[in-house]
């Protein structure tokens, strides 16, 4: 059996209309959306990987040829909001994305990627 890895966000009622919040879990904190007029939800990191702030929950939704994207609200990189591949800047890194699903009024997030180790993600240490 495997085990959940769903976490309770929010109220469906407690989120802006086409808009984010911030999602504390531990350390980590998880950018999410609602993006009112598709009807549909997404979550990613709340850390602009460009500058390194705290901002993508704060960020602006929008589509970019029918994707959906979100803008740091600071620095204008956009990032799709289904693999989180930077879409307007070849060198920027890609950001984290999660599963998001609502049942009953209440949304979720797949916390699964937070709890197994990436090897890309570990920081870089130069060799002496």
């Amino acid at each position: 059996m495997q085990k959940s890895n769903w976490i309770y966000a929010c109220k469906t009622a407690d989120m802006p209309h086409n808009g984010g919040v911030c999602v504390q879990y531990g350390t980590e904190q998880i950018a999410l959306y609602y993006f009112t007029h598709r009807k549909e939800w997404y979550a990613t990191q709340n850390l602009c990987p460009h500058k390194k702030q705290m901002a993508l929950s704060r960020g602006i939704l929008g589509s970019q040829q029918g994707e959906p994207k979100v803008a740091c609200p600071f620095h204008k990189k956009t990032f799709s909001l289904k693999n989180g591949e930077c879409l307007n800047d070849e060198n920027c890194s890609a950001i984290k994305t999660y599963p998001v699903k609502v049942h009953e009024g209440n949304v979720f997030i797949d916390i699964a990627s937070l709890l197994t180790p990436n090897p890309s993600t570990y920081p870089a240490y130069e060799q002496q």
